[in-house]
């Protein structure tokens, strides 16, 4: 039996998908320091010109890596996300939520340093990219909540609704780097944090809502 020849198109996203896979290799093993456009070609067993048929620079190389591990997160979380709106009350359900974007942190961790740097460097080329992810992941939080039973029904709780969202984001980043460190081995109990500040930011805002209510505010 003979294996059906590529196409052109399916022997170029190999390629492509070579190039990547050693990319990330070097970015976990070596940090960003570490990769350079000649090291990603020969861990890919590639020709050094071939790099630059499918990447302008090593610039776009690294937008490519977080957007696409930026995709499949989103595609996680939507997923998980449409379960705990299904099942408010399932606390397993909501935990999914916290849990999978720790996991996905602590697969790349450098990916993650490379947007929290890029966000807050004007010069830096990923500075748009990282803070638009920023953004769709405090909307994503602020959604959660939204479904949990908090609306934000005018700018006073539309803005508390997006200042929780975002810190739970930080949190979440912090406890995975943490994991990471070696100074919060259990990534489940950091899920666990997660959810709990999550569940009491929910309680707290519901709580100042009743009061605003019954004060006539």
């Amino acid at each position: 039996m003979t294996n059906t020849p590529l196409t052109r198109s399916e022997a170029k996203d190999q390629t492509r998908r070579r190039l990547i896979r050693a990319a990330l290799a070097i970015l976990d093993e070596e940090g960003e320091a570490g990769l350079t456009t000649t090291k990603v070609a020969k861990a890919a067993g590639l020709a050094q010109s071939s790099f630059y048929v499918h990447f302008k620079d090593r610039q776009e190389l690294l937008r490519v890596l977080a957007e696409e591990g930026g995709e499949r997160l989103r595609r996680s979380m939507r997923e998980a996300r449409r379960k705990a709106r299904e099942a408010p009350d399932d606390l397993e359900s909501h935990r999914d939520t916290f849990r999978i974007p720790l996991e996905a942190i602590c697969r790349h961790p450098e990916l993650l340093r490379i947007q929290l740097r890029a966000r807050h460097d004007p010069s830096s080329s990923l500075r748009d990219f990282a803070r638009q992810t920023a953004a769709a992941y405090r909307e994503h939080h602020a959604a959660d909540l939204a479904a949990l039973g908090y609306t934000a029904d005018d700018e006073r709780d539309r803005r508390r609704l997006e200042m929780i969202a975002e810190g739970i984001d930080a949190a979440t980043n912090a406890l995975a780097m943490g994991h990471l460190d070696g100074r919060y081995p259990d990534l489940d109990e950091c899920a666990d944090i997660l959810t709990a500040l999550s569940r009491g930011a929910l309680r707290v805002l519901r709580a100042a809502k009743t009061k605003a209510g019954e004060s006539g505010d």
